[in-house]
C-alpha cells in the first residue's frame, strides 16, 4: 500500500523552485506567510490526557553533531502553497518513497508511521506535541480554531471562500494542507521541519509568527500521499513506549 491517503484531491504541497538538492549541502524550503493580518497569535498547550503535555526544556534532546552539521547548514529557497496539488502515479511515488527514504538515513532518522486515514497530519502533530497519534482531533480543533481567530492572516492563501475551506478542512478524515501547518506552527509556537520527497528540495522549514518555543517538530512528507512523524534514531526505542518524548532544540545559528 502506498498510503490510505492518496486516494483525496485535495492534499496541499509546496511548490519546489529549480534548484537541485545535493544530498550533502541541500536546500531547504522556508515558508512563512509573512505578517499578514498583524494579530497575535496565542499558543494553547492542552493536553486532552494530561495537565502537563507540553515538553519543558529538561526534555530537549541535543542533536548528535553529525545530524546538527547535516541538517542545519541548508541555503533557504522561498515557496509557495498550492493548492490541489495533483497525486502521483504509482511508479513516481514509489520514486518519491525511496527519496525521501535515502533522506531519512542520511541524517540518521526514524519515521513512525501513523494511519493512512485522511487524519495522518494531524495524526503525525499529535504524535510529536503530545507523545500519541491518538489526539489528532484535538489537534485539529486547536489548528481550525487558529485559522478561525485568525483569518486574516490565512485567507489569503486559501483559493476559495475561507468559510467553506474552513468547513472542509473541520470534519474528521479530511486532508490537512500547508496552511494547516502553518496554523499549528502559529498555535504552538513552534518551527516545523517537514523532510519531503520533493525532487528539489530535501526540508521545508515553516516559521510561526512568534516562536514561543525552541523545540521543533519534526515530519516526513511524501508528496502528495502521506505525513509521518521522524525523530533521530537513537531516539527510536522511545517512539511507542516513552511516556515523555526528548525534542529537538532548534539550533539559533544555522542561518
Amino acid at each position: 500500500s502506498w498510503g490510505g491517503d492518496a486516494s483525496h484531491p485535495d492534499e496541499t504541497y509546496l511548490h519546489s523552485s529549480a534548484l537541485t538538492c545535493d544530498m550533502y549541502n541541500p536546500q531547504v524550503g522556508m515558508y512563512h506567510p509573512g505578517n499578514v493580518g498583524g494579530q497575535e497569535h496565542e499558543a494553547v498547550y492542552v493536553d486532552p490526557s494530561s495537565s502537563s503535555s507540553y515538553p519543558g526544556s529538561d526534555d530537549c534532546f541535543e542533536m548528535e553533531e553529525e545530524v546538527e552539521k547535516r541538517f542545519y547548514p541548508m541555503v533557504p529557497v522561498p515557496h509557495v502553497p498550492k493548492i490541489n496539488g495533483e497525486i502521483p502515479s504509482l511508479d513516481e511515488a514509489t520514486m518519491d518513497h525511496e527519496r525521501l527514504s535515502d533522506r531519512l538515513r542520511l541524517y540518521e532518522l526514524t519515521e513512525n508511521k501513523v494511519k493512512g486515514d485522511g487524519n495522518c497530519q494531524f495524526r503525525a502533530l499529535s504524535d510529536q506535541l503530545y507523545q500519541t497519534p491518538d489526539h489528532h482531533e484535538f489537534v485539529r480543533e486547536q489548528i481550525i480554531s487558529q485559522l478561525k481567530s485568525n483569518r486574516e492572516a490565512y485567507d489569503g492563501y486559501v483559493p476559495m471562500a475561507y468559510d467553506e475551506y474552513l468547513d472542509k478542512v473541520s470534519r474528521n478524515g479530511e486532508w490537512g494542507d500547508h496552511v494547516t501547518l502553518q496554523a499549528a506552527a502559529d498555535k504552538y509556537g513552534v518551527k516545523i521541519f517537514v523532510m519531503t520527497s520533493f525532487k528539489d528540495t530535501c526540508y521545508i522549514e515553516i516559521q510561526p509568527k512568534v516562536q514561543k518555543s525552541n523545540k521543533v517538530v519534526l515530519l516526513s512528507f511524501w508528496a502528495e500521499v502521506h505525513y509521518n512523524s521522524i525523530f533521530p534514531q537513537n531516539d527510536a526505542p522511545r517512539l511507542h513506549t516513552a511516556k515523555k518524548r526528548r525534542w529537538w532544540p532548534f539550533s539559533q545559528h544555522h542561518h
